[in-house]
C-alpha cells in the first residue's frame, strides 16, 4: 500500500465527514455530484465483475421533517401541573413514603390529569374493536395508526389480536397565548407573605 492511498481504518471517518458534509453544504454535494470533489490523481482502476445484487426494496418517501415548536407542549405541561400536580410528583423522591401514601398522592395527580385531557382534548380510540378481539389489517393499512407487534414477517394482509386500541386526538382546545407569555415557565414560584 503507497503513502497515497490511506488505509481502510482512516477512510471510516473520512467517509463520515464526507456523509454529513453532503448532507450540510449543498454546494459540496453538488460538486461531489458532478465528481468535482477533491484532485483526482490517477484514473481508477477498472472494479471486478460483481455478482448480480437483488433490487433493493421500495422506501416508502417520506415527507419532510417538519419542526415542532415547544410552546403548546410546555402550556400541556404547564395545565397538568396546575391542575395534577405532576411535575412535583415526578420530581419528588418517593423513596421515604409509604405505598398508601403513593396510592393517594397517585389518585390527585390522576383525577388532575383526567381533568385536562377532558377539558383540553378530545380523544378516542384508534381502533374500534374491543381489546383481545381478532382482527385484520389489510394491505395499505396505517402504520402510522397501527403499530404491528410480536413475529412480524411478511406483508398484508395481517391477522392478530389487538393488544391496544390505541388512542387519537380528534380535537386540541388549547388555550391562546398572550404575545408576552413566557411558556417556559411551567409554574411560577409562589412565596407566602
Amino acid at each position: 500500500m503507497s503513502q497515497d492511498t490511506p488505509s481502510f481504518w482512516s477512510r471510516i471517518p473520512l467517509a463520515f465527514g464526507a456523509f454529513f458534509k453532503t448532507l450540510g453544504d449543498a454546494q459540496f454535494a453538488a460538486r461531489y455530484q458532478n465528481d468535482q470533489v477533491g484532485p483526482v490523481s490517477a484514473p481508477p482502476a477498472p472494479a471486478p465483475a460483481a455478482a448480480p445484487v437483488p433490487a433493493p426494496a421500495v422506501q416508502p418517501v417520506t415527507a419532510p421533517l417538519r419542526e415542532a415548536t415547544p410552546d403548546a407542549a410546555l402550556q400541556l405541561l404547564s395545565l397538568l401541573q396546575r391542575e395534577a400536580r405532576l411535575i412535583d410528583f415526578t420530581q419528588e423522591n418517593l423513596a421515604g413514603y409509604a405505598d398508601a401514601d403513593i396510592g393517594a398522592a397517585a389518585r390527585v395527580v390522576h383525577e388532575g390529569c383526567s381533568k385536562v385531557l377532558r377539558e383540553h382534548f378530545t380523544i378516542e380510540p384508534v381502533r374500534g374493536e374491543a381489546e383481545g378481539s381478532r382482527v385484520t389489517l389489510a394491505e395499505g393499512f396505517d402504520a402510522a395508526a397501527v403499530r404491528l407487534t410480536g413475529n412480524v414477517v411478511g406483508k398484508a394482509p395481517f391477522n392478530g389480536t389487538l393488544s391496544h386500541r390505541g388512542w387519537r386526538a380528534t380535537a386540541v382546545r388549547l388555550p391562546k397565548l398572550a404575545e408576552a407569555h413566557d411558556a417556559k415557565v411551567l409554574a411560577p414560584a409562589e412565596v407566602e407573605l
